[in-house]
């Protein structure tokens, strides 16, 4: 299942900050002014993250305009660092009121391979998350390792088919979490448990999440599309309450839709490949006929911040 890290107690987090120095006891610094007041969590509100991509090393900036092809000229590339991108995405929400009772990190976590040092610096920086109730949820993307996640948090380990797939239920839609792996592909077995669990929960909306794009990229860098997206959306759009697939891995920020199935692609948290692109995060809020998305850029000036889109859950 999609790993979740549950809520931490503030004494069990600043023990752990102690230890940890650094960041850690800095986010706890952050939050000891909020304490005093205590925003509500809500159910019908989620953060949704992807590609944070964080490293080891939490003062890497590394250069996401800088691929095969790209149009920025080799002296004008923008490098971003991921953790400081992480926390400021920690703190923007951790500043909601109310505040998300879900985030989720759809895919690619870490920066490399899925390092067990990287998810150790992931854990640390969402450790203020988890301190104020949220819970946080991750999908597996192409730069992250089952494994090696799985060993780091064994007690949260819930294997489906041998992958991460799972099912939130909230008050106004379920979310399905899918694993695409490291190359794209959900597999047969993946592609019958979904359609598996969308017929039995077919009284409600259903939102699906996975990291890769379904289809070949729209956006300024060419990316292929998973390998099975054909049959995924086949899936999808034979069944009227699957309303929307979510998927990053393209570092942009795009909307499309196929017949009443939304296909929106998540900024990254981390860097972008278009030079001067947003990266951030989405503040989304359910409603029982709405999903509303907002992007919020942690470039609070960026031209598309605040940008919205609106997923139909009932005709």
């Amino acid at each position: 299942m999609p790993i979740a890290l549950p809520p931490i107690a503030r004494r069990e987090f600043i023990k752990g900050s102690l230890a940890l120095g650094g960041s850690a006891m800095m986010a706890a610094r952050r939050l000891n002014a909020a304490e005093s007041i205590t925003p509500k969590l809500d159910q019908s509100r989620v953060a949704l993250l992807a590609d944070t991509h964080i490293s080891a090393n939490p003062n890497l900036v590394y250069p996401g305009t800088k691929w095969p092809g790209s149009p920025v000229s080799e002296d004008e590339h923008e490098g971003v660092n991921m953790a400081q991108s992480l926390a400021k995405v920690v703190e923007d929400v951790i500043a909601l009121n109310p505040r998300p009772a879900n985030l989720i990190i759809n895919g690619d976590c870490t920066h490399s391979r899925g390092t067990e040092a990287e998810y150790h610096e992931l854990i640390k920086l969402l450790e203020p998350i988890r301190l104020v109730g949220i819970t946080v949820h991750v999908t597996i993307g192409n730069h992250d390792n089952r494994k090696n996640l799985w060993s780091l948090l064994p007690f949260l380990k819930k294997e489906q088919l041998g992958v991460q797939a799972s099912v939130i239920e909230l008050p106004h839609a379920n979310f399905i979490l899918l694993d695409s792996g490291k190359r794209g592909s959900l597999g047969e077995r993946q592609l019958n448990w979904l359609a598996k669990q969308l017929d039995k929960r077919a009284d409600k909306p259903a939102l699906v999440f996975g990291h890769y794009n379904p289809s070949p990229n729209r956006g300024i860098r060419p990316i292929r599309g998973m390998s099975d997206g054909p049959s995924l959306l086949k899936l999808l759009t034979e069944r009227k309450h699957a309303r929307a697939y979510l998927y990053g891995h393209t570092h942009e920020w795009q909307h499309h839709q196929k017949e009443h199935l939304h296909l929106v692609n998540q900024p990254a948290v981390s860097y972008y490949f278009g030079k001067g692109h947003a990266h951030g995060w989405l503040d989304m809020k359910l409603t029982e006929t709405f999903a509303d998305l907002k992007l919020q850029c942690k470039n609070r000036k960026h031209q598309q911040h605040g940008n919205r889109r609106k997923i139909i859950l009932k005709d």
